[in-house]
C-alpha cells in the first residue's frame, strides 16, 4: 500500500467526516442519491433535501413509483434539476432491467441515466467493497496538488493522466475508507481557497505546497465570456392564483412549473389582450433581478398582470391556475420561488 494511502486512511478514520447523514449506510440506493445531490453542490445544502427526500422516497421501488413532478417538487431549490429527471428515470430502470436490485457490477451502474464513473466507483467501493477509483473535482484538486500536475484537469490528456494516477493509487485493501479520506480532504482540508495545509496529513511529500503552487493548482479551465440573456416573467394574477406552465423536459429547469415567458421587446399588453384573449386590470413591473447558471447569467423582469375573468386557457402550451402557497410545494426553479416570495411581500 502506498504512504499516501496509509496517511490518508488514518487520518480519515482519526479526523475525517463520520457523522453525515449518509455514511454508516451500505445501501446503495442512499449511497447513489448523495452522490448525486453532491455534485456541484456543498454538503450542508444537500442535507436537508436528503433528509426530505429519503422521508419522501425511502427506496429505489417508491422513487420509481412516483410521477416526475413530485420527484422535482422535492429536488426544488437544489439546482441542475437533470441530476433529479436522471435519478427518476434510473430508478426505473432498476425496476424494469435489474428486478428492482440495485446493480454490484460498475459496469452495470454506470449504465444508468446520470451515473458517471466516478460515481459508479464510489457506489461500488462504498457498498460493495469493490476496488475502484475515484475522480471527482475534489480528487482532482487532491492529486494535482500532491503530485504538482499543471494543466487543465478537463482536458483529456490531463483528466487521463489523472485517472491512472487515481488508479495506481488505490490500495489493496480498506477502499471504502480511502475513498471517503479523498472526498474528505478535498472538502475539509484541500479546498479550493484558504486550504488548511497545516492540518493535511500528506502535506510532507505535496509537491504544489513544497513548490508553493498551492493557489495555482489545479489550472484554472480557460476563461471565456459568459453569455448573458435577458427574458420577462409574465405573473397572471386571477382570485388570489397565479398561472404556471411547465417546462419542457429538455433546456433549462426541465420539467419544472414556471411563468410564461416574453422576450423584453414584446409588448406583454398585446400579448395578454392578442395572444392570450385576455382580459386584463392594472399591471405592474416588479424590480430586476440576476440569475447565475454555470454557462450563462439570465436577467429576469417580473411583470405582475391583474386578469379580470378567468379563461380557460392561457396559451397552447397549457397549464394551471394555483395558490401561491400551493405552487411553492411544486416543482419550481429558484427565481419562480423568489418571485414568489415577492409577490406575497406586497
Amino acid at each position: 500500500m502506498s504512504d499516501f494511502a496509509v496517511r490518508l486512511i488514518d487520518w480519515q478514520r482519526r479526523a475525517g467526516r463520520h457523522d453525515l447523514p449518509w455514511q454508516g449506510s451500505r445501501d446503495p440506493y442512499r449511497v447513489w442519491l448523495s452522490e448525486i445531490m453532491l455534485q456541484q453542490t456543498q454538503v450542508l445544502t444537500v442535507i436537508p433535501y436528503y433528509q426530505r427526500f429519503v422521508e419522501r422516497f425511502a427506496d429505489v421501488a417508491s422513487l420509481a413509483a412516483a410521477e416526475q413532478d413530485e420527484v422535482l417538487a422535492y429536488w426544488s431549490g437544489l439546482g441542475y434539476y437533470s441530476r433529479a429527471r436522471n435519478l427518476h428515470a434510473a430508478a426505473r430502470r432498476v425496476m424494469a432491467d435489474f428486478d428492482g436490485v440495485f446493480p454490484v457490477q460498475i459496469e452495470q451502474i454506470v449504465s444508468l441515466p446520470g451515473i458517471g464513473r466516478s460515481t459508479a466507483a464510489a457506489i461500488a467501493a462504498f457498498c460493495f467493497d469493490t476496488r475502484a477509483a475515484i475522480l471527482d473535482g475534489n480528487v482532482k484538486r487532491v492529486l494535482t496538488r500532491q503530485f504538482g500536475i499543471a494543466g487543465y484537469p478537463g482536458e483529456k490528456a490531463i483528466e487521463t493522466r489523472l485517472w491512472a494516477l487515481a488508479e495506481a493509487l488505490l490500495p489493496a485493501s480498506g477502499v471504502a475508507v480511502y475513498t471517503q479520506a479523498l472526498m474528505d480532504m478535498g472538502a475539509t482540508l484541500c479546498g479550493r481557497s484558504r486550504p488548511r495545509c497545516e492540518a493535511c496529513p500528506v502535506a510532507e511529500s505535496c509537491v504544489a505546497l513544497a513548490t508553493q503552487q498551492v493557489a495555482s493548482l489545479p489550472t484554472p479551465k480557460p476563461k471565456k465570456s459568459v453569455p448573458h440573456k435577458t427574458v420577462r416573467f409574465v405573473i397572471l394574477q386571477h382570485a388570489g392564483r397565479v398561472w404556471l406552465e411547465q417546462r419542457p423536459s429538455s433546456g433549462i429547469w426541465g420539467g419544472l412549473w414556471s411563468f410564461p415567458e416574453l422576450a423584453m421587446e414584446e409588448d406583454a399588453l398585446a400579448v395578454c389582450c392578442d395572444n392570450w384573449r385576455l382580459q386584463v386590470g392594472a399591471m405592474r413591473q416588479l424590480p430586476d433581478f440576476r440569475h447565475v447558471f454555470s454557462h450563462f447569467s439570465l436577467q429576469i423582469t417580473p411583470q405582475l398582470v391583474e386578469v379580470l375573468s378567468l379563461p380557460l386557457a392561457v396559451n397552447e402550451t397549457g397549464g394551471c391556475w394555483v395558490q401561491p402557497e400551493v405552487a411553492l410545494g411544486m416543482g419550481i426553479p429558484a427565481p419562480v420561488r423568489k418571485v414568489l416570495a415577492a409577490i406575497d411581500a406586497i
